[in-house]
C-alpha cells in the first residue's frame, strides 16, 4: 500500500508566498533603481559638460548659424548654395561638411569656393540606417561647437536647399530662442526595443524627422551624451531589406526587430533630458514623401525627388504656404510659429535634383541670379 505524500502545510505556503513577495518587490526596486541611476547620470554628464564649455563661450560679434552637411560624396547643388552664400555677410554664417573620409573639398571637386577645406577633418563611412549616420551627425555638431560665435546649427543633406534668401532665413531661425526638432509619439511601428529599459523607458521614445536645427545648449546636449548613444548602437538597427535573390530567407530576415537610429536619437535624446518644453517639435526642412503602397509594402515610406518639371513657382509657393503639421499619432496639429509669431514653416526642402535647384536659380529664390558665373565653371 503506497504511503500518501504530506501535505503542504498553511505555514509553509505562507513562507513560500513570502519569499515570492520579497524576490519580486526586490526585483521592481532594482529596476527603478537602475531607470533612476541612468537618468540621473545622463542628467549630471550633461550638466558638467554644459559648466565646462560655457566658460569658452563669450563671444563678441555677430552670432552665427551653422550650416552642417551630411554628404554621400560631394555636393552636387554647390551652386546653388554658393549663390544663397554670395548674398549673406560671412560674418553670419559657417559651413562644415561631413563627407567620406578622404575627400577634400577645393577647385577640383566643388563649384562653389564657399566650401573649400569646410569638410570635417575626420569622418567616418556613413551607411543609411546604421548607428554611423547619428555618429556622423554628432561629429559636425561637435567641429560647430569649437566656434562659440555658432549659436544656431542647421543639419542639411546634400539634396537640400532653401527656400528663401539668406537674409530671410538668418532672420527667421536667429529670432527664435527655441531648436525646430520634429518628434512625436511612434505608437504604430514597433521600433522600439525592450532591451533599451530602463536605460530608456518607452515613454520617451520618439520618432521624427532627421533634419534639425538646433540652439547652442541643445547641440551641446547631443555632442556630450554617451550613454544613449551606445544604447542606440547596441539595440537599433535597420532591418535587412527585401531581395528576391534570398527567397524564402527573406521570411525569416524580416522577423528581425527593425530600427531606423537616424529618426529617433535626436528626439528620444532630447525627451530624456526633459527638453522638450524647449522644442518647436517640427522641422523646417520640407519632405514630399511617396505613400504608394507598392513601395510600403518593399521599401517602406521614401521621399520624393523634386525635378526641373515640378520645382516651378507654383511648386514652391505651395510649400511656403503651409502653416500647420498634423501629428497623426498624437492627435496634433503643430501650427507653426516662430517666436511666438504665426509663421510659415518650412525654410529648406528636399530631395532636390540638379535641374530643381537650376530652376530655383534661374527663379530667383535664394537671391541673384549669376549665370555667367556659373557657365564659367570648369567643373
Amino acid at each position: 500500500m503506497a504511503k500518501k505524500r504530506p501535505s503542504l502545510s498553511v505555514r509553509h505556503v505562507f513562507w513560500f508566498g513570502s519569499k515570492l513577495v520579497i524576490f519580486a518587490s526586490t526585483v521592481i526596486c532594482v529596476f527603478a533603481l537602475l531607470k533612476f541611476l541612468s537618468q540621473s547620470k545622463l542628467q549630471s554628464s550633461i550638466a558638467l559638460s554644459r559648466r565646462s564649455r560655457s566658460l569658452g563661450d563669450h563671444f563678441q560679434g555677430p552670432p552665427k548659424i551653422a550650416f552642417l552637411f551630411l554628404a554621400r560624396r560631394n555636393l552636387p547643388l554647390d551652386f546653388l548654395w554658393g549663390s544663397f552664400f554670395q548674398n549673406a555677410d560671412v560674418a553670419n554664417f559657417s559651413i562644415y561638411v561631413h563627407s567620406e573620409p578622404g575627400l577634400v573639398f577645393d577647385r577640383s571637386t566643388t563649384r562653389s569656393a564657399f566650401f573649400y577645406g569646410r569638410q570635417l577633418r575626420k569622418s567616418i563611412q556613413v551607411a543609411w540606417g546604421e548607428s554611423s549616420m547619428i555618429a556622423a551627425e554628432r561629429l559636425l555638431f561637435e567641429a560647430a561647437l569649437e566656434d562659440p560665435a555658432n549659436q544656431r546649427f542647421v543639419l542639411l543633406s546634400e539634396s537640400c536647399v532653401p527656400l528663401y534668401n539668406f537674409s530671410h532665413i538668418y532672420n527667421y531661425v536667429m529670432s527664435s530662442p527655441r531648436s525646430f526638432v520634429d518628434s512625436f509619439l511612434d505608437v504604430k511601428e514597433d521600433r522600439y526595443n525592450s532591451k533599451m529599459s530602463p536605460i530608456i523607458p518607452k515613454e520617451k521614445w520618439r520618432k521624427g524627422s532627421q533634419w534639425i536645427t538646433l540652439v547652442r545648449r541643445h547641440a551641446e546636449v547631443v555632442v556630450d551624451d554617451e550613454l544613449i548613444f551606445s544604447v542606440f548602437k547596441r539595440f537599433c538597427k535597420r532591418r535587412p531589406p527585401v531581395e528576391d535573390s534570398k527567397g524564402k530567407q527573406n521570411l525569416k530576415l524580416q522577423k528581425q526587430h527593425n530600427c531606423i537610429p537616424d529618426e529617433h536619437y535626436v528626439q528620444t535624446l532630447l525627451a530624456m533630458s526633459d527638453l522638450e518644453d524647449e522644442l518647436e517639435r517640427r522641422a523646417l526642412t520640407y519632405t514630399l514623401w511617396n505613400k504608394s503602397m507598392t513601395k510600403m509594402e518593399r521599401k517602406g515610406w521614401h521621399p520624393i525627388t523634386f525635378s526641373y518639371a515640378n520645382a516651378g513657382p507654383p511648386q514652391i509657393k505651395k510649400i511656403k504656404d503651409i502653416n500647420h503639421v498634423y501629428y497623426e499619432t498624437e492627435y496634433r496639429t503643430e501650427w507653426c510659429r516662430n517666436n511666438s509669431t504665426f509663421a510659415p514653416c518650412f525654410l529648406f526642402a528636399r530631395k532636390f535634383s540638379r535641374g530643381a535647384a537650376m530652376r530655383l536659380l534661374s527663379e530667383g529664390v535664394v537671391g541673384p541670379f549669376d549665370a555667367a558665373a556659373l557657365l564659367n565653371t570648369h567643373l
